[in-house]
């Protein structure tokens, strides 16, 4: 039982908000992949993928733990593995998920788990390297694949993927295109292979944005589904997602010269109140938000972050705003607040929602 005060609360109206503003950049036969990895980028990768199951064609996780929490609580949606592992290939096929296979290391660890096991036609995805050099074959294995790939029936293919390097930055349009070009060089030889079409798929949320003209047969939409687009105009048509949100546990009234926190991060250059929230760096909050650059809201009033943040806990200042123990705090509920703790954190938006702590209760409001 996870009695942790402070609340994350997932919104599910903004989440089918943010589907349905991607859903009208695409054709109608587009479908759509939704990206629920890494705890639902710091929400909860059960709780969204419930909400969104019959609105989505596909989910993804990066591991398959990831896709088996999913199918434990009765999702049937289909679930791609972005990033498989050898040892879990077993577990993958036991919840009917479904591998990417991009090299032929785990290739060839798939066929020979799928011939032993006596499958037919299990679906499998390959990756394809375009550019971004992280995961993926090259344009020049797609005949030893298929030398493969014919004397089994063990497999079949459900989608050949790539992904772009820098969708979101306009400055790489001939890289982007370049990578377009390339996959499609990719696909138009593979598909000359196969008596039947896979699903192709390269662009993300960026991609949507900027190439919706490479929308292929599905798209993935990742942090557009949270509520940022690739710059501040998209991400103005967009609803924030994610609602941390905890209390005061204590407030104390300080006289000058008085400190708080460790290190005596901060001194009192006159009688002040404190007021002490239960959430820190263990919840996911950066230290380098404290000493007054970063703040919260009590009462939508701002309340700034006073000497080093701690493990379980923050301090804020109160001497301007009335408030009691046990009132709401609202450590961000707004893209504006998000991008604010990146921008002071020295990060971006994904690392910040991505290290809300799984300790932090999750909720998800309809």
């Amino acid at each position: 039982m996870n009695n942790h005060v402070s609340v994350l609360e997932i919104d599910g109206k903004a989440l089918e908000h943010n589907l349905n503003y991607f859903k009208n950049k695409l054709n109608e036969a587009t479908k759509i992949l939704a990206v629920v990895k890494a705890f639902g980028y710091g929400s909860d990768g059960v709780l969204v993928a419930e909400f969104l199951k019959n609105k989505v064609d596909y989910f993804a996780v990066a591991y398959a733990h990831e896709g088996i929490a999913i199918r434990e609580a009765n999702i049937k949606t289909p679930i791609l593995v972005l990033h498989p592992q050898i040892n879990s290939l077993k577990d993958i096929i036991a919840y009917n998920l479904e591998p990417n296979l991009y090299n032929f290391k785990i290739l060839n660890s798939f066929l020979d788990i799928a011939s032993k096991k006596g499958l037919k036609q299990y679906p499998i995805h390959l990756k394809f390297n375009t550019g971004l050099n992280r995961l993926g074959f090259k344009q020049s294995d797609i005949s030893n694949i298929n030398t493969q790939l014919k004397e089994t029936n063990a497999i079949k293919i459900q989608s050949l993927f790539s992904h772009l390097a820098a969708s979101e930055d306009l400055n790489e349009k001939e890289f982007s295109n370049s990578q377009l070009k390339s996959f499609s060089s990719i696909t138009k030889e593979f598909l000359k292979l196969l008596d039947y079409k896979p699903l192709l798929h390269i662009l993300n949320t960026s991609g949507v944005v900027n190439y919706a003209n490479a929308q292929f047969d599905m798209v993935r939409i990742g942090l557009g589904l949270y509520g940022f687009g690739n710059d501040l105009k998209e991400t103005k048509q967009l609803k924030n997602t994610h609602h941390l949100k905890s209390i005061v546990s204590q407030i104390h009234s300080l006289k000058k010269g008085e400190s708080v926190g460790y290190n005596r991060a901060f001194v009192a250059k006159t009688p002040s109140r404190s007021a002490t929230i239960p959430v820190g760096h263990a919840d996911g909050l950066s230290r380098k938000l404290g000493n007054g650059k970063g703040y919260v809201l009590i009462h939508n009033q701002k309340a700034n972050i006073i000497g080093n943040v701690c493990m379980d806990m923050i301090m804020v200042d109160v001497s301007a705003i009335d408030c009691s123990e046990g009132d709401e705090v609202i450590i961000f509920n707004h893209q504006e607040m998000l991008q604010h703790i990146s921008n002071v954190s020295d990060t971006i938006v994904y690392e910040t929602l991505t290290s809300i702590s799984p300790r932090v209760k999750k909720m998800l409001k309809k």
